[in-house]
């Protein structure tokens, strides 16, 4: 047998022979190959879910009629007159006020049952007369609108006399695709009531055993336009089933692309705790490595036989990752199904799988050559010495300090580009994609400059966090001094455990700006929670004593009365939509969130105007300057104290009460803003029928803290999704440190029995290893927060939104005690095995 196989073999052997050191090796490779098999298989699974699900079109549909062009109502009869048509229903929404009450409901054409239903009943039944209704479940909740209730709206026409209200009885509850708390559906021919010229698609069903293509020439014979009406388009149903689900798939793809970016940081982090590993698991067996080298074996060989270990290791752990989450995704649409959510199967992608186990395969070679190269050099006469004496090295070599060095050069000069390109406070035609790009470039330069200079790194941050820990005694001394003295292992684990703290810092320092951000915009959209008028326009009073029985509604609180009028021009300008309102932002809650564009809100007052950027854009005035206020026959001149990117109210200038009286405006408020006393459904619930009853019918209602809801949910959903993916990273590093810290307890077992010898309990020694994997933890965030800090803001600024700087120090502070607290309890396990080796068999040991 040669040589070359000789070494192979051994080592081969030695990995069955010792199969906790090959799970450890390979257990950040299982975790990046379960998160990267798991994400193609939740790909699949929502695709295939959401197009089962919430695709338009119903699988019985032949032909869609009008797709592009809109159909008629004539185009409808001619079609149900057809031989070949099983059945032709119409789809049809309109938008109708509420007659008396200020709410819209928006009122669809379904046919309620049949293989063309797209909803499906859950209460009472369908509607089958012409003044019949369901609604769906949110607008029960909403609205107050259940089986049995009727409600009057206004139809829809479009000639010059408005048609009488219709009144409409609500006789089911419907399961819909789409759910805003304000849908109902009826007939198609009970929509005849409420609209009387309508364009909309009409989907066919072909009767059993037609022809397609002797129903399509029927379709268009029947439909055939004149030359003041073009014929109606039509396509057949399965072209317009595939257009929907390309869309799906479109946005499934973009959504899984980004968190692809995410899972691709998780498996870098995943083959940086690789390397690690493999680093120390040679440093450990160096004496045998130095022995095969004594006994003939070449570098070489001794390569080749680490790196085909690599390899295995990593097929392993990519079998188990992939077979890991397989068997998740199998058992997710029944688990799913307990919860009462429907999930479709991702089914048996085996191309993805093999392709994730070769891939597993390839980046634990990649992990595993530096370390294998290092290994290789090994001299014969290193068997000699201990494991630990090679492990305590510290510095790095030139090559790497230089390398550090370009690195860090080149981030510092990136940054300093993006700096030179950030927009002035208001960005005209700023492009922020370019400045962003150039920050994560700046921030992975920095990153690989963080892993080549790590162990240069490590004892200078270490003497700072672990201050406190050298004033508690000699325990704490020690647990230092474990971490310090391998500073190359430090630096391998801390570099990943910073990733992690990096990324997730980031997104919390973005998080926190761009909420102040989004305040600021929303005191100017939602400045209360809720907003009521006199009437749909503006200037119209509020009902006699609406007022008293607002301020007297228990429900409601923090009322805030003004007048808003649309007839007044400021220089000459004027801008439609627009109203002059005198609210007085001070008494509002969201008052704290203005903040001016330019100048000063606080300064509005006598004989001052505050004006949205726009407005003051087109009258070409700023702070300080003086402005005219017309308001037909009355005029009043006014020093511009400040200026709005988002005004409430819908306000082009805000004023002085004072002021519109000088303008001639009535005493009587027109609106008013209301916060709700409480924070529940419910209480918002009962502010609105309290809001409604105090306005009377006429009263027009908004609902502003639907809109805050929306925009402040989806920021929350969005930061929830990354800061989940991200949490990956973390625990990849939480993995790493606990490796490390059950790799170093062999590496330090006589280390160990010589503390138990000269006295040290089992339960100090538990510890002292304990506060030291800890300490990678505070170590790594205290270089990952070095990075995300000023990373963070800079993308922050780079957004171009004019967005502060906000850093969440609580949330900040949070995070370093979670880590360090998980990092510490990843070495719990490793610290008991340590702890409960004998002192006479620790100095057996050899080292």
């Amino acid at each position: 047998m040669s040589r070359r196989t000789t070494v192979l073999r051994t080592q081969v052997i030695d990995g069955i022979r010792r199969p906790r050191r090959v799970l450890l090796m390979g257990l950040a490779m299982i975790i990046a190959a379960f998160v990267t098999f798991g994400t193609v298989l939740a790909a699949r699974s929502t695709e295939r879910t959401v197009t089962a699900h919430f695709a338009g079109t119903p699988a019985a549909v032949d032909y869609v009629v009008g797709h592009e062009t809109g159909a008629t109502r004539p185009d409808l009869d001619a079609l149900r007159g057809l031989p070949e048509v099983a059945e032709a229903v119409a789809r049809l929404a309109v938008t109708t006020p509420v007659a008396g009450d200020g709410r819209l409901l928006t009122v669809t054409a379904d046919p309620g049952t049949g293989p063309l239903a797209t909803v499906r009943v859950t209460a009472g039944r369908y509607p089958s007369g012409s003044a019949e209704i369901a609604v769906t479940s949110r607008t029960v909740e909403r609205s107050r609108l259940d089986v049995g209730d009727t409600v009057r709206v206004e139809p829809v026409t479009t000639g010059p006399d408005a048609a009488p209200p219709v009144t409409l009885r609500v006789v089911g509850v419907v399961e819909a695709p789409e759910d805003d708390g304000a849908a109902a559906y009826t007939t198609d021919a009970a929509m005849l009531r409420l609209v009387d010229d309508w364009a909309t698609r009409i989907d066919v069903r072909l009767a059993a055993g037609t022809d397609p293509e002797t129903a399509l020439t029927a379709l268009q014979r029947a439909t055939a336009g004149t030359t003041d009406a073009p014929a109606p388009s039509i396509a057949t149903g399965a072209e317009i089933r595939q257009a929907e689900l390309d869309a799906v798939s479109d946005n499934v793809d973009r959504l899984f692309a980004l968190i692809g970016m995410f899972v691709a940081v998780t498996v870098v982090a995943a083959a940086l705790v690789a390397t690690s590993t493999f680093r120390i698991v040679f440093a450990q067996r160096m004496r045998q490595l130095a022995l095969l080298r004594a006994v003939g074996a070449d570098r070489g060989a001794l390569l080749r036989a680490l790196v085909t270990e690599g390899a295995l290791t990593g097929l392993v752990a990519g079998v188990a990752g992939v077979a890991l989450a397989y068997a998740l995704g199998l058992l997710l649409p029944p688990l799913a199904g307990l919860a009462g959510v429907e999930v479709v199967a991702p089914g048996h992608p085996v191309g993805a799988a093999v392709a994730v186990v070769l891939g597993g395969m390839l980046l634990t070679v990649g992990a595993v050559l530096a370390p294998a190269v290092t290994a290789a050099r090994v001299a014969p006469l290193e068997a000699l010495r201990t494991a630990h004496t090679t492990a305590g090295r510290s510095g790095v070599p030139r090559l790497r300090a230089g390398l550090g060095g370009l690195l860090l050069a080149g981030a510092v000069a990136v940054a300093a580009l993006v700096v030179t390109r950030l927009p002035g406070t208001e960005p005209q035609a700023y492009d922020a994609r370019g400045p962003l790009l150039l920050v994560v470039l700046s921030g992975a330069l920095g990153y690989g400059a963080l892993v080549a200079l790590g162990p240069v790194l490590v004892r200078p941050v270490l003497a700072a966090v672990g201050w406190p820990l050298r004033r508690l005694g000699p325990l704490g001394r020690l647990a230092v001094g474990g971490v310090g003295g391998a500073p190359r292992r430090a630096a391998a684990v801390s570099v990943v455990v910073a990733l992690g703290v990096t990324l997730v810092a980031g997104v919390l320092v973005g998080n926190a700006s761009l909420r102040h951000l989004l305040d600021r915009e929303l005191a100017g959209t939602a400045p209360a929670d809720l907003e009521l008028h006199g009437s749909v326009g503006s200037g119209v009073p509020l009902p006699i004593g609406a007022l008293d029985r607002v301020r007297a509604a228990d429900e409601l609180t923090r009322v805030v009365p003004f007048r808003a009028v649309r007839d007044v021009r400021v220089d000459e300008v004027r801008i439609e939509g627009l109203d002059t309102a005198d609210v007085d932002l001070r008494a509002l809650a969201t008052w704290p969130d203005f903040h001016a564009t330019t100048g000063s809100v606080a300064e509005l007052g006598p004989g001052r105007v505050v004006l949205l950027t726009a407005v003051a854009r087109a009258a070409g005035v700023g702070p300080g300057d003086t402005v005219t206020l017309t308001r037909g026959d009355r005029s009043v001149d006014l020093v511009v104290a400040g200026t709005l990117d988002n005004t409430p109210v819908n306000a082009g200038s805000l004023v002085h009460p004072g002021d519109l009286d000088r303008l001639g405006m009535p005493a009587e408020p027109t609106a008013l803003l209301a916060d709700v006393a409480g924070d529940r459904d419910r209480d918002r619930t009962a502010a609105v029928e309290a809001l409604r009853a105090a306005g009377g019918p006429d009263a027009h209602l908004t609902v502003l803290a639907d809109e805050r809801d929306d925009l402040s949910g989806s920021l929350d959903a969005v930061v929830a999704v990354m800061l989940s993916l991200l949490g990956l990273t973390v625990v990849v590093a939480v993995v790493g440190v606990g490796t490390t810290t059950s790799l170093s307890v062999v590496e330090r077992t006589r280390e160990s029995g010589l503390l138990r010898a000269v006295g040290m309990a089992q339960g100090r020694l538990r510890l002292m290893m304990t506060v030291e994997a800890g300490l990678y933890g505070v170590i790594g965030a205290a270089l990952g927060l070095l990075l995300a800090l000023p990373y963070g803001s800079l993308a922050v600024r780079a957004l171009g939104a004019d967005a502060p700087v906000v850093l969440p120090v609580g949330q900040l502070l949070l995070v370093v005690a979670a880590l360090s607290a998980a990092t510490a309890l990843a070495g719990l396990l490793p610290a008991r095995r340590a702890a409960r080796i004998s002192p006479v068999t620790a100095l057996a040991a050899d080292g």
